[in-house]
């Protein structure tokens, strides 16, 4: 038996998607445990290109148990379309997908309550009502999953919070007013579709795990963009952080066997917020272009950056990872010189460590040392020995600056585009 929690170590977009889909062939489940709609995880098979925003990353693979925890926030429109797209793929979802029964809905009142308050503080979200969701769990005012199943105590739900919600949306943001109605029966609609998937899913992992089945915990987002530990408030609204897999599912934490972070061999962001390490000429450009870098759920532009390591160790300490995932490295590939961040300085002070303080990390200057690129292609290459000797000292200096052992380098889209050291599971 064997339980990995994978997690992103950087601002998200690291490649999370493919890493889960490789080592789901050595999984029994495969659970999603935070995050909503506004996570976009590609994996690609063959020559087909899957998006994958809440169904977990395992469903690619036949008679895997998918698991949506309650640490999620489901968008039910979304996996709906999400459900349909797989099937007109050919890939199987009953019998494979399941939902917890306490995992919180996003209502349209949360969608469009977001809307306006992005037009009044821009913090750069997906306008998926992510944030007014998680607000209405911690305000114990939420529908969960299981509320489709009762369906007086929906209407009730949507009644009180509608209350509230329409009251904002008059007099605060002269927005349009929600229908009782429509909502209640929209959701209805979705009852019927969704129910059937809809379980007791804690109870199911920890069954799972106590026979001696292969468990592993899939991650949205990024460490950097955790409501807790990251660039708050240029952040998301749930834990992202490999803690999140506890409070997600409903495992102990001593029931963690491993748990791998996965590192872009650069760095991205979206949206607003700080970025110390962004390259804000045409070689940017050229990386993003180069990358694709472009989010998987809005299409939005991607920030891109060097290496920092600040923001690594950061991710290490508050994760504990036991060893690493390496993407992208292909994307470098060609680069006379790569520069890789060892600090921060702000004003007259060497800062070594992640700044809690949004201002501080706002005016701090990265602080380079440069390594030597390479010229040969490491895209599609499966064998490390093979990879340029520069790009082998490039891993090294990752391994070493970290103190962390790099067990997968992804060099490539393709689901075989890996090399694989030392496995996580």
């Amino acid at each position: 038996m064997s339980t990995l929690v994978i997690v992103g170590a950087q601002w998200g977009d690291e490649g999370k998607g493919k890493i889960v889909d490789f080592l789901t062939e050595k999984c029994d489940y495969v659970v999603r445990f935070q995050g909503g709609c506004n996570a976009g995880h590609t994996v690609v098979v063959g020559d087909e290109k899957y998006v994958l925003h809440l169904i977990p990353s395992g469903i690619l693979h036949k008679g895997k148990k998918c698991i949506i925890g309650n640490g999620v926030v489901l968008d039910p429109s979304g996996l709906l379309k999400e459900i349909d797209t797989l099937l007109s793929k050919g890939v199987e979802i009953d019998n494979s997908l399941y939902i917890a029964k306490h995992c919180h809905l996003i209502m349209p009142y949360h969608i469009a309550i977001e809307e306006q308050a992005e037009k009044k503080k821009k913090i750069g979200t997906t306008k998926k009502g992510i944030g007014p969701c998680y607000t209405d769990k911690i305000a114990r005012n939420g529908v969960r999953a299981v509320d489709l199943l009762y369906p007086e105590i929906l209407r009730n739900k949507i009644k009180v919070n509608l209350e509230i919600i329409n009251f904002l949306l008059k007099n605060l943001y002269d927005a349009k007013e929600l229908e009782e109605e429509k909502i209640f029966e929209q959701y209805m609609d979705y009852s019927e579709k969704l129910k059937k998937y809809i379980f007791d899913t804690d109870i199911l992992i920890n069954k799972a795990i106590d026979s001696g089945k292969n468990v592993l915990f899939e991650g949205a987002q990024g460490t950097l963009l955790d409501i807790d530990h990251g660039t708050y408030p240029y952040v998301t609204s749930s834990n992202t952080i490999a803690g999140g897999a506890c409070t997600g599912t409903g495992v102990s934490p001593i029931k963690i066997d491993k748990i791998l972070g996965i590192v872009k061999a650069y760095t991205t962001r979206v949206g607003e917020g700080p970025f110390p390490t962004e390259i804000k000429d045409s070689l940017g450009e050229e990386i993003r272009k180069k990358g694709g870098e472009y989010g998987a759920t809005t299409g939005r532009p991607r920030r891109c950056g060097w290496l920092d390591f600040v923001g690594l160790r950061h991710a290490l300490r508050v994760n504990g990872f036991t060893g690493i995932a390496i993407t992208k490295l292909d994307i470098l590939d060609g680069m006379d010189k790569i520069k890789v961040c060892v600090g921060y300085k702000y004003g007259n002070t060497i800062l070594e460590e992640f700044p809690k303080e949004i201002e501080i990390l706002q005016n701090c200057i990265p602080i380079y040392e440069e390594l030597p690129g390479w010229s040969e292609k490491t895209a599609g290459i499966r064998d490390y020995e093979k990879l340029p000797r520069n790009a082998q000292k490039y891993l090294q200096f990752i391994e070493d600056s970290l103190n962390v052992k790099i067990q997968i380098i992804s060099t490539g889209q393709k689901r075989d585009e890996i090399i694989i050291k030392e496995t996580p599971l």
